[in-house]
């Protein structure tokens, strides 16, 4: 056998990458519930395609509306799952169970995205399946948006890599400004960052040399044409050459971090350049104490996470 199949550049607790493209997934990382009715939360979720040339697909997950009078619309949360941008999907036991809960506690309508997973399908795979999945739903092309999303109210969020590609959908509409044909201009109102995953070429003195030479490894596997390995653009927001964060859409900005995550220099840094690119929006940021990186996807019960979506459902309620 070739060296180079049996050869692991990278390898954590859900996936294994190696040196000949191949990807190993950890049992567990594939598992899939199907959508419908969570009695728990009272959600109702349903699976669409969007693009069945690539497979871009989304979950809708819509709560409760009995007791809503008809012509309320609720806010849309645009949803882009984590996983290093090799696992995971809406589909997942633990991004359902999130999402239900997101619907309902925040009143929202949200569309969890599948994007297609490096490195399969390297990068920029997955921000133009973003991309074109944030321009459907505010096209209202379901039933469910047209009917019950207000395209006046829209938020962009995702955790880890999700948040990265959260970041990069939302300052190509502020560059570029939304493909849609509603009635009425859809607007991003918000953005979310849960625990975003950003790197740069020059390590941060709270990082580890250990910490910052797997996101060379793991970026370059995934993104082998990136311009500038860690300092492309879209891992790192603040490189030269990067769109200038005062594009970012909307007013409202939170950046939600993890005091024992790695990643946490980075997204307090993301606020502070968002702060002093003189953006036109408000600035917040939320870390949980004592926790790791995504500690409340698989745990949305814990104190902190609870502290995190009371957080989290105060920001969308404005």
């Amino acid at each position: 056998m070739d060296s180079g199949s049996t050869k692991i550049v990278f390898d954590c607790e859900c996936f294994r990458l190696y040196k000949d493209g191949r990807v190993e997934r950890v049992v567990g990382t594939e598992d899939t519930v199907p959508a419908g009715f969570d009695a728990d939360t009272g959600v109702t979720s349903k699976d669409v395609v969007i693009d069945a040339t690539n497979g871009v697909a989304a979950r809708l997950f819509l709560p409760s509306i009995e007791a809503v009078p008809a012509a309320t619309k609720l806010p849309i949360l645009i949803f882009f799952h984590g996983g290093y941008f090799v696992v995971g999907s809406p589909t997942h036991p633990w991004f359902h169970r999130y999402c239900n809960l997101l619907a309902s506690s925040a009143r929202a309508l949200v569309v969890s995205v599948r994007y297609r997973l490096a490195p399969e399908h390297v990068l920029p795979a997955a921000y133009d399946d973003a991309w074109a999945a944030l321009n459907w739903a505010l096209s209202g092309a379901d039933p469910w948006l047209s009917e019950h999303g207000d395209h006046s109210r829209v938020f962009v969020t995702g955790v880890s890599a999700g948040a990265n590609i959260a970041h990069n959908v939302a300052i190509a509409a502020g560059v570029r400004g939304l493909h849609t044909t509603t009635p009425a201009p859809a607007r991003i109102e918000g953005v979310i960052l849960f625990h975003p995953s950003f790197a740069s070429e020059q390590r941060m003195e709270a990082e580890s040399e250990e910490f910052c030479q797997g996101n060379r490894i793991r970026w370059a596997a995934v993104f082998p044409g990136a311009k500038g390995g860690l300092d492309d653009p879209r891992i790192n927001p603040m490189a030269a050459g990067a769109p200038s964060l005062a594009k970012l859409p909307g007013e409202r900005l939170l950046v939600c971090t993890a005091s024992e995550d790695p990643r946490a220099p980075r997204g307090r840094a993301y606020c502070d350049a968002v702060r002093a690119s003189v953006w036109r929006g408000e600035v917040d940021w939320f870390e949980s104490n004592g926790e790791e990186h995504g500690f409340f996807v698989p745990n949305p019960v814990c104190s902190e996470a609870i502290k995190l979506m009371g957080r989290v459902v105060a920001f969308v309620a404005g």
